[in-house]
């Protein structure tokens, strides 16, 4: 299935694979460029296995910018892991749904995921500019209720379709837990590793990874996840939303032109 891609293509994909770790890791909804760059760059796969291999790329970019988060900044590991694992079971569950998705449905549901998160970063312009101040422990009814919202929901979605969980992680943590967006994002990306595990368990059971492709941009995901929550850490948010701004909208764009034009 891998035999056609040329070297060009595989480069191409690697260094989205790369942006993608860095967006994933300093603001989440890295999975939004880099799903729709292998829909393009794999037209003759399988939805399955295109879901598959993002999150086989995935998974290393996320955990790198969680080892970095938990070594530098203050968080709160033992709610994220009970998130986590909530998550976890939620993304298996949606994953054992996506095998039956058609590429007809799969490119309308993730671009009207990405035109809600772009509509979000446009009329919430204060998003992601600074971190609020620090708020109490959370109750246990909060932590509850980020359990079901962040961990059982938004992990579902994670296994079904996946791109934009970063962001809707970072968005579901601190409203409910009223985190501060450094720390929300930190806390998303632990549990965003959860759920990689989770659907890339069912993933690799059902063989829909092309670990050919997958290996390669894993290395370069990787790097970008690490470097990227280094710079969340020191500079803050404001450049990555316009470049994330940018990137939806010339997404958007090609997915329309691929679903309708021609």
């Amino acid at each position: 299935m891998t035999h056609d891609i040329s070297l060009t293509t595989l480069l191409v994909l690697c260094v989205a694979a790369a942006a993608a770790g860095w967006i994933d890791a300093v603001v989440g909804g890295g999975g939004l460029l880099q799903l729709p760059a292998l829909l393009v760059g794999l037209p003759h796969a399988a939805p399955a296995y295109v879901l598959g291999t993002n999150k086989a790329v995935a998974i290393c970019g996320t955990s790198a910018a969680a080892v970095a988060y938990t070594r530098r900044a203050a968080l709160d590991v033992r709610t994220a892991v009970r998130i986590g694992l909530a998550a976890m079971a939620g993304s298996l569950g949606g994953a054992l749904f996506a095998a039956g998705i058609d590429s007809s449905v799969l490119r309308p549901l993730i671009m009207a995921v990405l035109l809600a998160v772009l509509a979000f970063v446009l009329f919430r312009p204060g998003f992601g500019a600074a971190a609020t101040v620090p708020a109490l422990p959370p109750s246990r009814r909060r932590v509850l209720a980020a359990i079901g919202v962040a961990g059982l929901g938004i992990g579902f979605y994670d296994g079904l379709i996946g791109p934009g969980t970063g962001t809707f992680l970072v968005l579901a943590l601190a409203g409910i837990l009223r985190m501060d967006l450094v720390a929300a994002s930190g806390t998303s990306k632990i549990v965003n590793t959860c759920t990689n595990v989770g659907a890339l368990v069912t993933f690799t059971v059902q063989g829909t990874v092309l670990w050919q492709v997958a290996l390669p941009m894993a290395v370069f995901n990787l790097a970008g996840g690490a470097t990227g929550a280094r710079m969340a850490l020191k500079r803050g948010t404001g450049f990555v939303r316009g470049v994330l701004v940018v990137v939806v909208v010339s997404l958007v764009c090609k997915l329309a032109f691929d679903q309708w034009g021609g």
